[in-house]
């Protein structure tokens, strides 16, 4: 059962901190390319950002973050950059796991694995178990993901656990059955390296998320990049269908 409403059904609460933060990690092989590096050299420094960013989160007091590392369409990339990735991607668990698991920090994966080595899933299923009772801060990886597929495969599991719901489920039965059915959705998207597009992401989860676009490339995503987004959401009045004389009322 989902732990969180939502946001068209029910108004969440908000906070100056998001509580969610999701983010697509762009532009790895663009900064390798200004510096005449091969890709693989932008991938590897967007794995020790990523440690940077996992550390604002937990000192800012965000209690989710959910990091796009490799959608369902990135196996149009080149073979070599593909098998690269989901190498790296290995290496990464093995290397980070235990540093996540001192620092109370929870991993989580969604995706479709059905497409990944006997290894990698192995792999990912220890990492998951390693750190399944830590409390603190929840890292989610979002590996072969795709928004269409994840509201498909929801659809699926419920319908096949609840044939009685074919006709009258709603948001929240459905929401249940999402791959981050276990957060409540995502109060700020971040998304680096110019483009403004959401490029298949937590379609569903997205509906009244902050949107916050930068140029700076994910591998430049430094702390002082992090407060600036964080600067941004702040900003922002977030209403959920509201007016804004009925925030100032409640």
């Amino acid at each position: 059962m989902a732990l969180f409403s939502s946001s068209t059904q029910t108004v969440p609460a908000t906070g100056d901190v998001p509580q969610h933060i999701a983010i697509i990690m762009d532009g790895n092989g663009r900064w390798a390319k200004k510096r005449f590096l091969p890709r693989a050299a932008g991938h590897k420094r967007g794995v020790e950002v990523v440690r940077e960013v996992v550390r604002q989160c937990a000192a800012h007091g965000v209690k989710y973050l959910t990091l796009f590392a490799f959608s369902s369409e990135n196996w149009r990339r080149p073979e070599e950059e593909v098998s690269f990735l989901l190498n790296l991607f290995m290496e990464a668990l093995k290397q980070e796991v235990g540093k996540l698991a001192e620092n109370n920090i929870r991993l989580r994966m969604i995706g479709d694995c059905s497409r990944f080595d006997p290894a990698l899933v192995h792999s990912i299923a220890e990492a998951e178990q390693q750190t399944a009772t830590n409390n603190g801060l929840t890292l989610t990886v979002a590996v072969n993901y795709g928004g269409r597929w994840d509201i498909m495969q929801a659809m699926k599991r419920l319908l096949l656990e609840k044939p009685e719901l074919a006709s009258s489920f709603t948001e929240n039965d459905l929401a249940a059955y999402l791959s981050t059915h276990y957060a409540p959705e995502p109060d700020l998207f971040i998304r680096t390296g110019g483009e403004q597009r959401i490029s298949n992401f937590l379609l569903w989860q997205l509906a009244y998320s902050e949107l916050y676009f930068t140029d700076t490339l994910w591998p430049d995503f430094d702390e002082a990049e992090f407060k600036q987004a964080i600067i941004s959401y702040q900003q922002r009045e977030r209403r959920f269908g509201q007016t804004s004389e009925q925030l100032i009322t409640n």
